[in-house]
């Protein structure tokens, strides 16, 4: 593990607990500055739970959901979630519901599709998105648009850390916030003044994390 890694806790819950690290870093559609490490809200059990709850309160009492689409490994966060918000103890809007958690497949162009067997568990339900993390909106608008294309509503989106407020108009709930990175920047890949000054890209990143170049 990079000894340069910090924690940052939550102030809404401590547990949901990331670590960051700041350099020149490449994503798909983006550089940044600024690693953000998931794996302790993505695997560690206790974590992931406190973390989808944190997450859940936000639908609890406002949003029926029927199936939460988990994209960049956050399935184990979304079946937290899904079993938060359809305890009927809590008061929940989807309270009893069996809510459905799925994993989008991506086909070689890149485009995101479900197979035959799970495009039931869309096709005219409240499709909840969550995700890691969002820099520039690109991957969960792709993600509104297929559940859109397979018949669904998207009741709302979600996830641990956005650099954005808002998706294709609707907003973003979230745990942390650039507040709570205030020197995490966000580039286009033409853009980017780090790659202008000479400064190498240290690592590549996506769901799985960070590899170093």
């Amino acid at each position: 593990m990079d000894e340069r890694l910090m924690n940052l806790r939550s102030t809404k819950n401590p547990k949901a607990r990331i670590k960051i690290m700041s350099g020149h870093f490449a994503t798909r559609h983006s550089h940044v500055n600024t690693y953000i490490d998931m794996s302790t809200v993505k695997t560690r059990h206790n974590n992931a739970r406190e973390t989808a709850r944190t997450l859940a309160s936000e639908y609890l009492m406002n949003t029926m959901v029927d199936t939460i689409v988990c994209l960049k490994n956050t399935e184990v966060i979304g079946t937290f979630m899904a079993e938060a918000l359809a305890d009927s103890t809590n008061a929940s809007m989807s309270g009893g519901n069996n809510i459905s958690v799925v994993t989008p497949e991506f086909d070689s162009s890149g485009q995101i599709l479900f197979r035959d067997n799970n495009q039931r568990m869309i096709q005219g339900k409240q499709v909840l998105i969550l995700t890691d993390s969002m820099a520039t909106g690109a991957l969960a608008y792709q993600a509104i648009e297929s559940v859109l294309y397979y018949g669904g509503v998207v009741c709302g989106i979600c996830c641990v850390f956005s650099a954005i407020s808002k998706v294709a108009g609707m907003e973003v709930k979230t745990i942390f916030t650039s507040s709570d990175l205030p020197n995490y920047q966000v580039y286009a890949p033409n853009e980017c003044p780090m790659c202008k000054a000479g400064q190498k890209i240290e690592g590549l990143i996506n769901s799985f994390g960070y590899a170093k170049l």
